[in-house]
């Protein structure tokens, strides 16, 4: 890997090198058969499109860990709900809050599941819908989602609050943890990702949001190779280091800053990555803008 004065100078010097061989990755990539292990799958398994945001919506805020187990723990998650994850929450009461009782993902417990699913149904029963719910504070002369996605998650957990004496469970607040708490909302911004974007793998579930706004995810796999790619130089993961990185991307894609997010991040899951040099590297799309010659 190449540093100090060796490195490429910024994006947009060297744009047209770097969006073909982004655009390669993105071919590659870029198809359904690609999606397990990663938590997108359990979307595509329902047909119902109310199925399909809970699931996403429950999909992206457990999506921390490892990829089995994030995988394990949904598949347990949702076979709980039983055939309509949406009936589910609609319905939600003593017997469903019972029937979550010893469920756990790492440090979420069942009672923070069955908190965030009470949230989600008076969501449903007030809005119709989560897009109808975020589309109240959603404003299109925002320059990013950020302001919109922490509204949303800070009016869900207000929600919460007036229904509990003004408190909120620490695993609530970890589950919705938005831009104002500090938060590099990776899990959030991977939901609006899946909601809002509509390729081979991104479903598009929602269509009043521009996909401009839309910040990329980032995660270790993405971080390593964004930092190899010299997209950014922050030491600390953050939501300003994603800014940083979907601003770079931005140079490259204005109207679609999140579109290589699934295919970069492939390479550190498939490939298994980790921004060094391997034998193998000589035979990834990448090579080239990693180690230039």
């Amino acid at each position: 890997m190449r540093s100090g004065s060796e490195r490429f100078g910024t994006v947009s010097q060297r744009d047209g090198q770097v969006r073909d061989v982004l655009e390669r990755v993105y071919g590659r990539y870029c198809h359904r058969k690609f999606v397990p292990p990663d938590p997108l799958q359990f979307v595509y398994k329902y047909q119902a499109l109310r199925d399909r945001e809970v699931v996403g919506f429950l999909s992206a805020a457990l999506a921390y860990g490892r990829v089995r187990q994030i995988e394990s723990s949904l598949r347990n998650l949702f076979g709980r709900m039983e055939q309509s994850p949406y009936t589910f929450v609609c319905s939600f009461g003593k017997t469903e809050r019972r029937e979550l009782a010893d469920f756990k993902h790492r440090f979420t417990t069942g009672r923070d599941i069955a908190d965030l699913l009470g949230v989600l149904r008076q969501v449903f029963d007030r809005w119709g819908s989560l897009e109808h719910y975020f589309l109240l504070g959603y404003d299109e002369s925002d320059s990013t989602i950020i302001p919109a996605l922490s509204r949303f998650c800070d009016s869900l957990l207000a929600l919460y609050a007036q229904a509990n004496d003004g408190r909120v469970t620490p695993g609530l607040k970890y589950l919705l943890a938005g831009p104002s708490a500090g938060s590099a909302c990776k899990r959030m911004n991977l939901f609006l990702r899946w909601m809002v974007r509509k390729d081979a793998v991104d479903p598009g579930l929602w269509s009043s949001i521009d996909k401009a706004k839309l910040i990329v995810p980032v995660d270790v796999h993405m971080a390593r190779l964004c930092r190899v790619l010299r997209f950014y130089e922050r030491r600390a993961l953050s939501l300003a280091t994603a800014v940083e990185i979907t601003k770079a991307f931005g140079e490259l894609e204005p109207a679609d800053p999140v579109k290589y997010d699934f295919a970069l991040s492939r390479i550190g899951i498939v490939d298994n990555c980790d921004g060094s040099y391997r034998l193998a590297c000589s035979n990834c799309e990448l090579f080239e803008i990693c180690f230039p010659s």
